[in-house]
């Protein structure tokens, strides 16, 4: 029922309007509004630009051919969205790969510091909140929508060092948010407070056993302490209690044992991510989630495409050397078919307590922090959408001129009803959200 309809209905009964609030929940009465259906978002991350014409198709519409790189995600063509001309247009301090990378997601300058990179003017970190984050905090503030952890950040082959070059997930300005590139590290973060849970039960239960035997041996005004400390326990409980009705609907996946997270490991370490962050979403431990492969200036050498440079020294190679271009082809699609991986999962896996299955109800985001490597352009970002929930119209290929990125943030904001007027620097907002239904 509408507002209109509800409005009505309690000038037709002559109720007054401070009953409404009450009546709501009252499912006979029909005047819920009805739920919105469950939304994910995942973003997934890949470095040092694409290869054009092995990437773009050369059609717009619906009538479109993949290219090579994309060819693994075939089978999902008519769920794809490919948008072509969305532009990474902030400027400032920074470097192309810098503002590449804290850019992508924030659209917003980096602050002023001393990190140096390429170019004359050194940078800090992103003066805002990313996309993710702010769709996160969004769905937190409500009840419905609230998760344990209301974003996860999964990494692959991500180093250690913290800097603009890796990091795209911010919580705010000057908050960079780290990717947890370990899965044994994640799996921990995910499912290791199970096993403390029934340790804490057992000594509780000794606790409150422990209370008893002293309460008639002291005094009136402790009597009044110690049942502040029951209290104490009785609500410590109460949480565990509450915590075991939310048991999984999926039980974690087995991880392989004993993969070190190094270079030569990145394809088991990625399908080990791949299987947590999927089996997070089943559990409802997070609504949102980052993928990030690498990093800006990623030098993984991808030895299992027989290719051993790295692969940023790569990405610089001018385009008539086309063994170089032939192997960033190879580590491209090899992105693409990671992304199949996680995309099949997605869409093999039936949507908990509904129907379909969870792509259904996921937007997975496959962007880049720059268009071409050699070039270090912001023109033309790959952003390739897959999956539904968002309302969007999918399977096209679409043709944009030089669109500033932010316009998608906002586009993917309204998607999920936080309906903000501007996202990241509010000039390159002009427009208004990208319309893509």
């Amino acid at each position: 029922m509408n507002a209109i309809q509800r409005r009505q209905f309690v000038k037709t009964l002559g109720l007054s309007a401070a009953s409404l609030p009450f009546l709501m929940g009252l499912p006979s009465l029909g005047l819920a509004s009805p739920a919105r259906p469950r939304q994910r978002l995942i973003i997934m991350f890949s470095p040092n630009g694409t290869i054009p014409p092995a990437y773009w198709p050369d059609e717009a519409g619906s009538d479109f051919k993949l290219k090579e790189i994309m060819t693994p995600l075939e089978a999902f063509k008519d769920r794809m969205l490919i948008l072509h001309g969305l532009s990474n247009k902030v400027r400032g301090d920074g470097d192309g790969h810098m503002r590449g990378m804290s850019c992508l997601l924030t659209g917003i300058e980096l602050f002023p510091g001393n990190i140096q990179g390429g170019s004359d003017t050194p940078a800090g970190w992103a003066s805002g909140i990313s996309i993710d984050q702010e769709i996160k905090a969004y769905f937190q503030s409500k009840e419905e929508t609230r998760t344990r952890f209301g974003s996860l950040e999964f990494g692959v082959g991500v180093t250690d060092r913290a800097d603009p070059w890796t990091r795209m997930s911010y919580a705010g300005p000057n908050k960079p948010v780290a990717p947890i590139s370990d899965p044994y590290q994640m799996y921990q973060k995910l499912y290791g407070q199970l096993k403390d849970k029934e340790s804490l039960q057992s000594v509780l239960d000794d606790v409150r056993g422990d209370l008893k035997k002293v309460r008639k041996l002291i005094s009136a005004e402790d009597r009044r302490l110690l049942e502040d400390h029951e209290a104490l326990v009785r609500q410590m409980e109460k949480e565990i209690s509450e915590a075991d009705r939310q048991k999984l609907r999926i039980e974690p996946p087995t991880l392989e044992e004993g993969v070190a997270d190094q270079n030569d490991n990145v394809p088991r370490l990625s399908r080990m991510q791949v299987d947590l962050l999927v089996n997070s979403f089943v559990n409802d431990m997070a609504r949102v989630a980052t993928l990030q492969y690498t990093k800006s200036v990623g030098q993984a050498r991808m030895k299992w495409l027989d290719v051993s440079n790295g692969h940023h020294e790569l990405s610089h190679e001018p385009d008539k050397n086309e063994e170089a271009q032939d192997k960033l082809v190879r580590i491209n699609k090899w992105f693409a078919a990671e992304l199949n991986y996680l995309v099949q999962k997605l869409a093999g896996t039936p949507e908990p307590g509904g129907a379909g299955n969870l792509l259904d109800n996921t937007l997975v985001v496959w962007t880049n922090e720059l268009g071409k490597g050699n070039s270090h352009t912001l023109d033309n970002i790959p952003f390739l959408l897959i999956g539904g929930g968002f309302g969007f119209q999918m399977g096209r290929s679409v043709k944009l001129e030089k669109v500033p990125h932010n316009r998608l943030h906002l586009a993917l904001a309204h998607a999920v009803g936080h309906r903000i007027e501007t996202f990241g620097k509010p000039a390159l907002c002009e427009g208004g959200p990208l319309s893509l239904s």
